[in-house]
């Protein structure tokens, strides 16, 4: 048979060797505007790699090859091991290998945590599950902190770059890696309804817990986070996988989770049974505790979010410059560009908030900083996330039926899309925690005012987005119930203000017009006449 006949015309070449770091305009202006260019000369390997052909075979085999719940040995002794596909190895050795981690806690870098924010970002677009394992280490280490002897046994283990998998006493790993257990059936989000027990023993400081855990992620990591009652009230707890004797703690895998998402990461049920554990904290300040940890994992969420978007970004934009319709590439159709352009919009301004809310963490000590993250972490959590399945659903589409295929690898983003809206508070919960942060700290609301402030006069939609947020909290009668809504004006209000100082006009504007002022169809693709659809199409197109 002719060569020509066998192969397939009319369809795009994959999408490989763009590099997810230098080929990304809006984040190499932000780690360049917030860092400097030897932080993105740094991250340039990482993005080269996270691209290649064989990343992302890596991230399709991880995907098709699930998880092994192994809950006894060939003898019959309750072993309680998870087994991965060695796609899933190579995946977590280079993520942690290049500091993905905990590498940023015991950093000298004033950026190491934009640059770590950055790398998360461009790295997890090879694949999303292993991010999480990734994620949870980098969260524990400030709330171990609350501990100074157990912060210094295990942050340079958990900042460790070396990838040391399997059930071993943490002394004898080159590194180590962190999970938490913090909801239970009854509760959820509600963790102070959570019913497991925490018994002390005759040790100072150790404790006994017997329960179970609805929702344990990476079951495999070395260490977690527990939250258990004691007699004080609910405290947080450091439980080993492994004992120093080499015994395994009594951590009883019951099943792995379902789950809509990626199928590369264990998610799993567990049950504590006299499980060995040591008290983090004081006891009854088990929130109080492992407040740091969620803030850092709220953090996550939105770098998560954003970087679905911009693998589902990359794959639209490519597949519509190669891909001919209706007598010409589908790049070219003018409707089409909107709805590209419309993309690139959403994707840009939740990388520009993201990397700006990780620079934050790189200046804890800066008052300002400090009130800003409190208030634009939940503000970031509860927009970004929520605005992720439109985008990456609308990014699909792009690709017709060639997206609906599970060889695209858009059916597993759009898949994995609702996840981080869930993780780490629901909708609800983050709007709330903004109406908490702003009657109670009001050093947060000046935090917000200030920032967005910058951008005060350079468009009409912000300034009068920003008059209408300060309405609207003047009235406090009816404030939980249009929580969500307020939550919403004050992201979108922080992303037009960071896109109008520093992303070209026609992003910026473009952005202004549909989520701050009346131009907006309801969809995506609905960019009013008049933007410059071409340049940021042509911004955000991975090169050829």
């Amino acid at each position: 048979m002719d060569a020509d006949i066998r192969a397939s015309a009319n369809q795009a070449p994959p999408l490989v060797d763009h590099n997810t770091v230098t080929s990304d305009a809006a984040l190499v202006d932000a780690v360049t505007r917030h860092a400097s260019a030897d932080v993105l000369a740094d991250l340039a390997e990482l993005g080269a790699v996270a691209s290649s052909a064989e990343a992302r075979e890596h991230g399709r085999l991880a995907n098709a090859h699930e998880p092994e719940l192994v809950p006894y040995d060939r003898y019959g002794n309750r072993v309680d091991e998870v087994r991965f596909h060695p796609s899933w190895h190579w995946l977590m050795e280079r993520g942690v290998g290049y500091g993905l981690q905990a590498a940023p806690w015991t950093s000298d870098d004033p950026h190491a945590h934009l640059r770590r924010a950055a790398g998360f970002f461009a790295w997890s677009q090879t694949e999303p599950g292993h991010g999480c394992p990734i994620s949870m280490t980098y969260a524990a280490v400030p709330a171990l902190r609350a501990d100074d002897a157990i912060a210094k046994e295990w942050t340079p283990r958990l900042a460790s770059t070396s990838y040391d998998f399997g059930l071993r006493p943490v002394a004898d790993k080159a590194g180590a890696l962190a999970g938490m257990g913090m909801t239970e059936k009854q509760g959820g989000s509600d963790v102070r309804a959570n019913v497991t027990t925490a018994t002390p023993t005759s040790a100072d400081g150790e404790y006994t817990l017997d329960g179970h855990k609805w929702f344990t992620s990476a079951p495999m990591n070395d260490v977690f986070l527990v939250l258990a009652q004691a007699a004080g009230g609910l405290s947080c707890f450091l439980v080993p996988r492994v004992l120093d004797d080499g015994s395994r703690n009594r951590l009883d895998v019951v099943r792995l989770k379902d789950k809509l998402g990626n199928r590369s990461n264990a998610s799993s049920e567990l049950e504590l049974r006299g499980t060995w554990a040591r008290r983090l904290g004081d006891e009854g300040r088990g929130v109080r505790t492992i407040i740091e940890m969620v803030a850092a994992t709220r953090l996550d969420c939105v770098l998560g979010s954003a970087s679905l978007m911009r693998r589902a970004l990359a794959e639209a934009s490519w597949h519509v410059a190669h891909r001919s319709a209706f007598g010409g590439l589908l790049g070219d159709k003018p409707l089409m560009q909107n709805v590209i352009a419309d993309l690139a919009v959403e994707s840009e301004a939740a990388t520009v908030l993201g990397m700006r809310l990780a620079a934050a963490v790189d200046d804890a000590g800066d008052p300002h900083e400090a009130a800003l993250r409190r208030i634009a972490l939940p503000l970031a959590k509860y927009w970004v996330c929520k605005r992720t399945p439109m985008m990456v659903a609308e990014a699909l589409e792009c690709l017709g039926g060639n997206g609906y295929v599970e060889e695209s690898g858009m059916p597993l983003l759009f898949r994995e899309s609702p996840l981080n809206s869930v993780w780490e508070g629901s909708g609800n919960v983050n709007a709330l925690d903004v109406l908490r942060a702003l009657s109670r700290e009001p050093e947060a609301l000046n935090a917000w005012i200030v920032e967005v402030g910058r951008a005060s006069g350079e468009n009409p939609h912000l300034d009068r987005a920003i008059t209408a947020v300060l309405e609207s909290l003047a009235d406090t009668s009816e404030m939980e119930v249009g929580a969500r809504r307020l939550a919403g004006q004050m992201a979108a209000c922080l992303q037009g203000a960071l896109l109008l100082q520093h992303a070209p006009a026609a992003v910026a504007d473009a952005f202004c017009a549909t989520r701050l002022g009346t131009e907006y169809g309801g969809t995506l693709g609905t960019l009013p006449r008049g933007t410059d659809l071409a340049s940021i199409v042509a911004r955000t197109t991975p090169p050829a």
